[in-house]
């Protein structure tokens, strides 16, 4: 206890039982159960034990505090008992923001999703033979079509695992176990939560053998580091840093080159993984999958909800014999994915099928014009008061974010708040306080919304938002 709270203030509260007696309470009790009311009651009386504690609260406020109980008891109900993963406007102008999820669903393939999920499905049993089938039948055909449109090689063979580590490692450990695999220093990079290819690598039971320096690896390293343990060429792709200045690598035909002549597969961690030309939206020197496979790599492995713009996946792509080695792999079982990803994937590729590609969210995002996102800002902010609230309008700059070309940038147009007697951190924090949460961007002392990423029928909550502040 502090030396300055009142012992008198920690006897005014009433214990558990008590409130649980009260109407208003057991009104609550019959709705949800005493449990979690019990629960909720012990929540708020610890909440204003602190508050005594902390002499935060005199007599007078405390009595106010006591006549609220019941309300406070059913907000904390409700909030016990509401989904914590909840939806929320992305106005920082990354697309593929990883904290907030990657890349949004097509509704088709909301709609998809929600169909398999309702009922039962074919996801492993042959409709026409009636025997058991195989569940990445329902996105290999379709990536088989994709391939074959541009050319590739028919021979081509696709599976799916729950994410793009989860791709690799199936692969290092299904043809490197046990032995050695060439991979460049410059490329032993780290993806998201501190994971890292060597650490990957050494989970798969495949042995690394660096060659090169950080910034420059010539093929000839590669060449001259291939002994009778090694079994496999490892390229990772760089798509969440970059290095500039005096640097080297091979090209794609030279390492599949080395490859053939030395009968080594070519394995490339892709990461992002993109299905259409990022120069479509004035960003250069992004590699597709499409890149990987004209020039002969072996197999890719890929996110599905990066720039693919799907769900949550790793995709491995290449040639049939090697997938199929994948395949037979125990380790495929446990990293396989469910009815639920293979609907979401499936409709987000008929969508490249059928070359409708503005109806998936992340791309759509990507096209819209600095003059759309401006006409738009504009509107928000002249619905909103000015009080206690400036807003201006700035040039600024919206990024893809999930690791996909780190160095490429789109122009927007933001709006820049700042408060007259609140921190821009303060109201970056309030923005998170509405429902739904809008998650804001602070630089330079102010609060930066980028339209970019925020869906044009969410345009309402932000100008809510900032009424509200205003």
């Amino acid at each position: 206890m502090s030396a300055t709270a009142n012992p008198a203030l920690f006897r005014k509260l009433p214990s558990t039982d008590e409130l649980l007696q009260r109407p208003e309470v057991l009104k609550l009790t019959q709705q949800e159960g005493r449990t979690a009311v019990a629960d909720a009651i012990r929540e708020v009386l610890s909440h204003l034990r602190g508050e005594i504690t902390a002499s935060r609260l005199n007599e007078a406020s405390l009595d106010l505090a006591l006549a609220g109980l019941p309300s406070a008891i059913e907000r904390q109900l409700r909030q016990s008992l509401s989904y914590s993963l909840r939806p929320v406007i992305n106005a920082t102008g990354v697309i593929l923001h990883t904290n907030l999820g990657r890349a949004p669903l097509a509704p088709a393939a909301l709609d998809h999703v929600r169909v398999a999920a309702a009922a039962y499905s074919n996801l492993e049993y042959d409709l026409d033979s009636g025997d058991r089938g195989k569940r990445d039948v329902h996105v290999d055909r379709l990536f088989k079509r994709l391939f074959d449109k541009y050319g590739e090689n028919t021979e081509l063979s696709t599976i799916v695992v729950n994410n793009n580590a989860a791709a690799v490692l199936l692969a290092l450990n299904s043809l490197a176990e046990g032995v050695e695999v060439i991979v460049s220093r410059g490329e032993l990079v780290e993806i998201g939560g501190s994971f890292r290819i060597p650490e990957v690598m050494s989970k798969s039971q495949a042995t690394l053998r660096e060659v090169g320096t950080t910034n420059r690896t010539r093929i000839e390293d590669y060449e001259r580091a291939i002994t009778g343990s090694t079994r496999l060429l490892l390229r990772v792709h760089r798509s969440n840093f970059a290095i500039t200045g005096f640097t080297e690598q091979p090209t794609l035909p030279e390492l599949v080159d080395l490859g053939r002549r030395r009968n080594l597969p070519l394995l490339e961690d892709l990461g992002s993984g993109s299905l259409f030309d990022l120069r479509s939206v004035g960003i250069d020197h992004e590699q597709t999958v499409f890149d990987s496979l004209r020039a002969g790599i072996d197999l890719v492995t890929y996110s599905g909800d990066k720039l693919l713009g799907g769900p949550q996946a790793g995709v491995i792509t290449g040639r049939a014999a090697l997938v199929g080695r994948l395949r037979s792999n125990s380790l495929f079982r446990a990293l396989r994915v469910d009815k639920l990803t293979y609907a979401a994937l499936e409709a987000t590729l008929l969508a490249y099928v059928r070359n409708d590609l503005e109806t998936l969210p992340a791309l759509r995002m990507m096209r819209v014009s600095k003059d759309d996102i401006a006409c738009r800002a504009e509107a928000v902010a002249a619905n909103v008061g000015a009080q206690d609230l400036e807003i201006k309008l700035i040039d600024g700059e919206s990024v893809i974010g999930g690791g996909a070309a780190p160095t490429a940038v789109l122009p927007t147009r933001l709006l820049a708040l700042t408060h007259r007697s609140l921190s821009a951190d303060e109201l970056c924090r309030r923005l998170r306080q509405f429902d739904p949460p809008v998650i804001s961007r602070v630089e330079e002392g102010r609060v930066l919304l980028d339209l970019r990423t925020v869906f044009p029928e969410e345009d309402t909550a932000i100008t809510c938002s900032l009424q509200s502040l205003a």
